[in-house]
């Protein structure tokens, strides 16, 4: 069993090559932008009842009048790309950051929403891909997989069963949903990696809190259809249900696993330094520094840049956190991710001396 902490050591973020501005869809699709409150966006990112009837939905009322509900920019494949060409690179910049070779690496846990090959993931393609010849396997918390592929990264390097674990994140969402519904409108694809090991210094995971998303189950469907040329397609769709069911359960699950973990760690809320959450909507952050009861500047929000890019979004946000030096050595971190059909989960780290991989946008602004 490893004595030192153990922690991120490298962490890299991959975005696709394409990106679409609102204007985009409005010059597209004008037909869609006149009915767009009677279009799926509206009918996920809208009050339950004729009133707010939690604090999900007020946060949300700002943003009724907007038929993008908040969202500014999104990045989507473009030719040639697919989750395993961000995956590898995301990857490789992980490694390189590092200062990793892939034979230096014993366990790849890869986590995709959606994986290439549905059934059966992309770890052991990409495996192939970076020349790794340890373990890998696939790991599915749903959106909420970057918080416990961290947790079980570090558990397994903590009882001496690998050394050094490369965790991969990805999310490609637009292959997934109606390009003809105005769902793709809020949604975003990328990835993300990070290196796990053992620390030399002070710094590495404390603790973590998970749950099961069950209680919103139902927000989601899945439709087996076909693409242009005929071939098997899936297509997942909202329910009616999925706007209740997100915003009943929001704030239970958030307070349950960010208040669990910080317990766990032995720290109180107030004692965190600096806050991760996945902002899956664009009041994602006003509404978690409200229910936790801190503010704004001690977290961080990507979505008017990225969207939302599933589990990315938890990678993406401690990137630019550490890029833009808004966490520091020393800090103590809380990152929160939630998915349906899967789980909540919150680990609290001490940051340590943490290895940025290249910015795929340096002029970015926040």
């Amino acid at each position: 069993m490893l004595d030192r902490p153990v922690g991120i050591q490298a962490i890299a973020v991959s975005f696709p090559s394409i990106q679409r501005t609102n204007d985009y869809y409005r010059e597209k699709y004008p037909e869609l932008f006149e009915k767009a409150e009677q279009k799926g966006l509206a009918r996920l990112l809208s009050l339950s009842g004729s009133t707010p009837s939690n604090i999900f939905e007020e946060e949300m009322i700002p943003y009724l009048s907007d038929p993008f509900r908040g969202n500014v920019e999104r990045w989507v494949l473009g030719a040639g790309e697919s989750s395993l060409t961000l995956e590898y690179r995301a990857a490789c910049d992980a490694l390189s950051a590092a200062k990793m070779s892939p034979e230096e690496i014993d366990l790849m846990l890869v986590a995709s929403v959606w994986p290439e090959r549905v059934i059966f993931g992309n770890a052991t393609a990409l495996a192939n891909q970076l020349g790794l010849k340890g373990a890998a396997w696939n790991i599915n918390g749903g959106t909420g997989s970057t918080p416990i592929a961290l947790q079980t990264a570090c558990a397994l390097v903590k009882t001496g069963q690998y050394r050094k674990v490369l965790v991969v994140i990805s999310c490609t969402y637009s292959h997934y949903f109606d390009q003809t519904d105005t769902t793709p409108w809020f949604i975003s694809d990328g990835a993300g990696a990070f290196v796990v090991s053992g620390l030399e210094s002070h710094g590495g995971i404390l603790s973590t809190k998970v749950v099961h998303t069950g209680a919103v189950d139902a927000a989601a469907a899945v439709k087996l259809t076909k693409d242009a040329e005929d071939n098997p397609q899936i297509l997942m769709q909202l329910t009616e249900e999925a706007n209740r069911l997100i915003s009943e359960s929001a704030e239970e699950f958030l307070k349950t696993c960010c208040e669990g973990a910080a317990e766990a760690a032995g720290v109180s809320l107030d004692q965190i330094d600096f806050f991760i959450f996945h902002n899956l909507c664009a009041w994602f952050t006003s509404f978690g520094t409200r229910v936790l009861g801190i503010s704004r500047d001690r977290t961080i929000n990507l979505y008017p840049k990225y969207g939302n890019c599933g589990p990315v979004l938890t990678v993406a946000n401690l990137y630019y956190a550490a890029q833009l030096k808004k966490i520091k050595e020393n800090d103590l971190v809380l990152i929160y991710g939630i998915g349906g059909a899967g789980v909540a989960a919150a680990n609290v780290m001490r940051w340590g001396k943490v290895a940025l991989g290249p910015n795929p946008f340096p002029t970015i602004k926040i």
